[in-house]
């Protein structure tokens, strides 16, 4: 038998295969003997351990069936090891009945019934039918009493108040900021609210939310608008309905005002958003500001946006009500001075979390930690492993070990065992890894000791072919690691998070193996989230990521507790109790911990004429967070200093009566929402290139598209370099030469050479390098070559280039602002076509066959060879004639068996059908257009 490590593949012959098949059923049956013995323990905080047998939650039975012909080879399988209780207390009480047991539903939580206020259809709230119904169909039919609470603040309902609050994960904290906030945009039919989020999936995961909450509502009932109120647009025919529309960096979407009325934006979109209605005056309708997580005003790298953003709003001679929430603050009554507005604490969670600690194979509560570390040292000290005595801290639970080799590491071995449990007790589990390859091999461990796909129900069995069939067809095509752990259940949040997230929140997968970094970026509650360690990279995560991580734990509606495992080693164990019982750190500004930060605050505000004089200078300061947590002393230095350097980098001028105004340059950066240093370079590099553009190829305009942030974390495979370096055309090596880019630089930094960063000049060189490295990956991806294959070309993970293209979109919408600011207009229609091919990741000529729905890049190709050349091709064509293309554009499908085929064929049928019509809207609007301009 051979294993390629690389791979990932068993290769084995038939008589071998045959025998371990045998071997593995054995192995199946006695497992599932010893699951029917074992418990699965859930925990209460009332003062009193009870245990519920797993009898009270049946898991599914498992089914076997043979194993569909088009599905892919399944992992070698293997044994979990076993989990069994450590003393006999613990299994005395097994089987008594949980504290959280849904009889004890009324006493834990009041219904409306005992509290009419804690229903949302109470006149009290004043919200429309429709807007009850919407959330009572969404699962939404009572509130909570801290809700309740929290709601009837004093001004809250009629908007006079601000409100800052903090509510744990899974508390229900999103619900009490959208009704605030749609009471507001109901209120007047013009309107606008701004909901700010720090993670694209939030934002796009909280528009179809609200999309669903606003659903069917007419705006024509909350009242008329006021005779004096102004009109900023033109009356449009969808204006009594409400319209919601994100705004993030990887989106095509302009940020105009007039095209929503509640925007869902990442917090850089927001602030840019409002920098442009204050400055063009249209500011005057926003009425609401939900700042979600908004204890990332403490963020070193983009908290100070929200700083910047919330200060504003609070310079405005008009009522905007803000709503921040969080569920992790501390220092709230900072908050709550800085926003003048009203606060509201609450330790409320509907699903109680249980947590522990997992060491040495063995299973403590959380609240026992501190003595262990005694024991431990104790052990270390004795040159021995732990051995407990009877008067120490005793483990709850004991992890086996396992014969395997693969689980010899005991953290190994505990993640895997308690993923395992979760499954084949029917529940879902959430497990945090500090790397992406930690999650890899996570995900491939786990998977292989898990029900097979054979041992899964029907439905199940098809919504995970389906679901491998729609990551085939996605623009990053299938990962060869996701094709081995889909089939049985198992998943990896990377570029593909919004499949594998559906999947997971609808059963179809049963684990999800994620990043320590994506845990406030995803929204996926678990019976039980295990941590392979409690680190990001190679440093440990702070004790605000780790309330993250831990809150996902426990489905409302779906678990009656919810379950997190921290598993560390002996050597992190010391530093890890102590981040379990570390409290959260205070929140402070930003603003002048970085020099940067305080210029930009500045330079916006001129910009935009918020402040132009000195005065106006010194009461927005007065505003901001930093006013609140430093001595003006300090603060009025950092002012004086920043100014000076605004006027000395040629971003302002003062004139003589001492008013400030700044200049095209500096409302260039403003626009395209570039911190100053970072225009001056980008400055510099545009106005050589207006000297001497190099339009015969693409490098140029690629070169420009590439971001300036972060340009020292690049890694730069120089092997590759010099290889994509010697196959430039004539064009792209003017390029090169243009730049500065020295083929023998290249060469020398294949050879072990470094790049001298010590100065200013020497610095602005090395990001040309890093620069235009990454403008080769675009021009890959610009050219119609599938992500996974410039990933290998690259030896980058997938995720990280399909980011780069997703981050480039955002920076080269700026950057044709910045163009379209200093008025470089042709610049500006350049930059602008390549945009659309970086969106399309195809050539110019399928740039109109790309805007038709479900099709792009590969699959506009084949359309295109096919004959559907253009959208009124497509739009007049039947979806029956489609079929054949379509079935011709899906990756490497094998045949499949009769039925399974017409299935198949049927639901791209469906698919065909969707093009038919999206080709259709976009035909009418070009037929439109052409009518308009004869």
């Amino acid at each position: 038998m051979a294993h390629n490590p690389r791979l990932g593949i068993w290769h084995k012959t038939t008589l071998q295969a045959a025998k371990e098949q045998d071997h593995q059923q054995n192995q199946q049956n006695q497992q599932n003997q010893n699951q029917q013995q074992k418990t699965y323990q859930t925990t209460s905080v009332a003062g009193q351990k009870r245990q519920l047998n797993e009898s009270s939650f049946p898991p599914r039975p498992l089914v076997k069936r043979p194993t569909p012909s088009h599905q892919s080879r399944e992992l070698p399988r293997l044994a979990a090891s076993r989990i069994s209780y450590a003393g006999t207390s613990a299994a005395a009480s097994a089987d008594e009945i949980s504290e959280y047991s849904q009889r004890r539903l009324l006493a834990a939580t009041p219904s409306s019934t005992i509290d009419p206020l804690l229903s949302l259809s109470h006149p009290v709230y004043g919200l429309s039918d429709q807007l009850v119904a919407n959330f009572s169909a969404l699962g939404i039919k009572t509130i909570y009493p801290w809700q309740k609470q929290c709601l009837l603040g004093p001004g809250l309902l009629r908007g006079e108040k601000n409100l800052v609050y903090s509510a744990p994960t899974g508390g229900g904290k999103s619900l009490v900021a959208d009704v605030l906030m749609l009471k507001r945009v109901l209120a007047d039919r013009d309107a606008k609210a701004l909901l700010v989020l720090p993670y694209v999936a939030l934002v796009q995961e909280k528009v179809r939310w609200l999309r669903n909450i606003v659903a069917g509502i007419s705006r024509k009932e909350p009242g008329e608008r006021r005779p004096d109120a102004p009109k900023l647009w033109a009356s449009r025919a969808d204006e009594d309905t409400v319209r919601v529309v994100g705004f993030f960096g990887g989106s095509k979407i302009r940020a105009t005002w007039a095209d929503f009325d509640i925007a869902v934006c990442t917090i850089e979109k927001a602030n840019s958003l409002v920098n442009a209605a204050i400055d063009d005056c249209s500011v005057s309708n926003l009425k609401s500001v939900v700042l979600d997580e908004c204890h990332m005003v403490d963020d070193g790298y983009r908290g100070y946006l929200l700083e910047l953003l919330a200060t504003k709003l609070l310079c405005l001679d008009q009522e905007v009500q803000i709503v921040g929430m969080s569920a992790t603050l501390t220092n709230i009554s900072l908050l709550k001075d800085w926003l003048h507005g009203h606060s509201y604490e609450t330790h409320y969670r509907p699903i109680p979390i249980e947590e522990h600690l997992v060491y040495d194979g063995k299973i403590y509560p959380a609240g026992t930690t501190a003595s262990l570390v005694k024991v431990a040292a104790t052990a270390q000290r004795g040159g021995g492993r732990t051995t407990l005595s009877s008067t120490q801290v005793q483990p709850l639970k004991e992890i086996s070990p396992s014969a395997h080799k693969e689980f010899r590491d005991p953290v190994v071995n505990a993640v895997v065992a308690l993923a395992n449990e979760t499954v084949r007790a029917g529940y879902g589990v959430l497990v945090f890894s500090s790397s992406r390859a930690g999650c890899e091999t996570d995900a491939l461990l786990i998977s292989q000791v898990l029900p097979s796909f054979s041992e899964a129900e029907p439905d199940v069995q098809e919504r995970r072919s389906d679901l491998l069939g729609d990551l085939r067809s996605s623009s990053t095509g299938l990962d060869a690691k996701l094709e081995q752990t889909i089939p049985v259940g198992a998943g990896l949040t990377t570029e593909e998070r919004e499949l594998i997230a559906g999947a997971y929140d609808a059963g179809v997968l049963k684990v999800c193996v994620a990043t320590c970094s994506l845990a406030a970026g995803i929204n996926l509650p678990a019976r039980r989230v295990i941590l392979h360690n409690a680190r990001m990279g190679r440093d440990l995560v702070g004790p605000a990521m780790l309330r993250q991580m831990r809150g996902r734990a426990g489905r409302k509606g779906k678990d009656e507790v919810g379950e997190t495992y921290l598993c560390c080693r002996q050597a992190d164990l010391e530093a890890v109790v102590d981040l379990m019982h570390a409290d959260l750190p205070q929140i402070s500004s930003c603003l002048i911990s970085d020099e940067r930060r305080i210029r930009r605050a500045l330079l916006e505000i001129i910009a935009i004429r918020l402040a132009t004089s000195r005065e106006a200078l010194d009461d927005y300061v007065g505003r901001t967070m930093l006013s609140f947590s430093a001595e003006a002393g300090s603060i009025q230095e950092n002012v004086e200093e920043s100014l000076d350097e605004l006027q000395k980098m040629d971003f302002i001028t003062v004139d003589q009566f001492s008013n400030f105004e700044a200049t095209r340059l500096g409302s260039a950066i403003v626009s395209s929402s570039l911190d100053p240093e970072d225009g001056i370079f980008i400055h510099s590099e545009l106005k050589k290139a207006l000297k001497a553009f190099v339009l015969d190829g693409e490098m140029h305009v690629l070169y420009n598209f590439t971001p300036v942030q972060d340009l020292e974390g690049v890694t730069v495979n120089w092997r590759v370099f010099w290889n994509e370096m010697q196959q430039l055309d004539e064009s792209g090596m003017r390029v090169m030469n243009f730049l500065g880019l020295k083929p023998f630089i290249v060469d020398k930094m294949l050879h072990g050479g470094t790049l001298k960063e010590t100065t200013a000049e020497g610095k602005e060189t090395a990001w040309r390098y890093h620069r235009f490295y990454l403008a080769l990956q675009l021009r890959d991806v610009c050219n119609e070559i599938p992500i996974h294959r410039v990933a290998q070309k690259y030896d980058m993970p997938r995720g990280s280039v399909q980011t780069l293209a997703q981050t480039c979109q955002g920076f080269a919408a700026g950057m044709i602002k910045f163009c379209e600011a200093m008025g470089w207009g042709a610049m500006a229609a350049a930059l602008d076509h390549f945009s659309d091919r970086l969106k399309a990741g195809a050539k110019a000529d399928l740039l109109a066959l790309a805007k038709i729905t479900f099709v792009k890049s590969r699959t506009a190709r084949i359309f295109w060879d096919n004959g559907l050349k253009t959208v009124a091709a497509v739009a007049n064509a039947d979806p029956s004639e489609l079929l054949p293309v379509l079935m011709q554009a899906q990756p490497n499908k094998a045949r499949l068996e009769a039925k399974d085929e017409q299935k198949y064929r049927d639901k791209l049928l469906a698919k065909a059908r969707i093009i038919a019509d999206s080709a259709n809207r976009l035909w009418q609007i070009e037929m439109r257009q052409e009518i308009e301009e004869e």
